[in-house]
């Protein structure tokens, strides 16, 4: 028989086992992805409800964020399903759970879709059936057109826009149950904000994608012109739309004039990122596109909590 001590050896975890699999599945199901949808939908919701001059904690806050990131985290799953070979070819996905081969292909798969239905389930229960549809549209643009078009053409990032903008378009409808300009104009901003931020990172990351045959425009392009112009078209763009809420009478001046000075800074990162194509430096480009990419993960939440806090209830 095992002695006391050999007991006590059985019963403890081996170290790190309990982190891995904590770790595998904030990867698995694309915790920091899910979250900005989660809380862009928390926006979403919040400037809705306040449109109907309606408490966001009467209406079924949580309800709605539970079910937006469960499909959320089902369409994250799914797509590493489908890129676990191309995700095995770079560095800073090799890790992942099923391209590192720790799990089955059909566990991944099944995870994946149960928690795309009991999210669209969800959010049947307790939203209604706009939000639900624009939800499953939304995962299938980005698991079944978005995913494989990566390694067909440099549109899948305008493609993967779409889905990428749909957090508070889904908030919005959660509570308000329809389609409005207000809420095209929050869809807009996400839209529009991703193109920096995503160039910012195809630059940093661009010899890992050109080995998995990803089509990004600095694989394709790999001279930087094309990333830095159309980083640059967006982030002039993100100006005026940024404004848009305050032009649609959602928030004050206040939030026009900080969303104003807000995207002059994200505008000047962008055109401080053209440093790429004066810079043979691989250390200096790469620094370039990681500043970038560090404001541009500033800026959105500082424009959607201003937005939050300046905005006009309707009753």
């Amino acid at each position: 028989m095992p002695s006391a001590q050999e007991h006590h050896h059985l019963a403890v975890p081996q170290p790190g086992v309990t982190a891995r699999l904590i770790s595998d599945l904030r990867e698995f199901f694309k915790v920091r992805v899910t979250g900005l949808v989660v809380v862009t939908g928390w926006a979403g919701f919040y400037l809705g409800s306040m449109q109907s001059g309606i408490s966001t904690l009467q209406r079924g806050l949580l309800d709605t964020l539970i079910g937006i990131g469960l499909v959320s985290a089902g369409a994250g799953a799914l797509n590493q399903c489908l890129e676990r070979r191309t995700d095995a070819k770079m560095k800073r996905t090799a890790d992942r759970p099923l391209a590192a081969g720790r799990y089955p292909l059909a566990l991944g798969v099944a995870a994946g879709l149960g928690a795309l239905a009991l999210g669209g389930g969800w959010l049947l229960l307790h939203t209604n059936l706009l939000t639900v549809a624009l939800a499953l549209l939304t995962a299938f643009t980005y698991v079944a057109v978005y995913t494989p078009l990566k390694r067909v053409t440099t549109l899948a990032t305008f493609i993967g826009a779409f889905p990428g903008a749909m957090g508070p378009m889904l908030g919005w409808t959660a509570a308000r149950g329809r389609i409005e300009w207000p809420a095209a104009a929050l869809f807009a901003i996400l839209f529009v904000w991703q193109f920096p931020h995503f160039m910012a990172i195809a630059w940093m990351y661009r010899d890992d994608y050109a080995k998995a045959g990803i089509k990004m425009l600095p694989v394709v392009q790999p001279d930087g012109w094309s990333t830095f112009i159309e980083a640059l078209f967006y982030a002039v763009l993100m100006i005026p739309v940024s404004l848009a809420p305050w032009r649609l009478g959602v928030a004050g001046l206040t939030y026009a004039v900080v969303a104003g000075a807000l995207g002059v800074l994200y505008l000047a990162y962008t055109i401080r990122f053209g440093g790429i194509l004066r810079t043979t430096d691989a250390a200096r480009s790469r620094m370039l596109a990681r500043d970038l990419l560090k404001v541009s993960v500033i800026y959105l939440p500082l424009l959607m909590t201003t937005l939050m806090l300046c905005a006009i209830g309707k009753h």
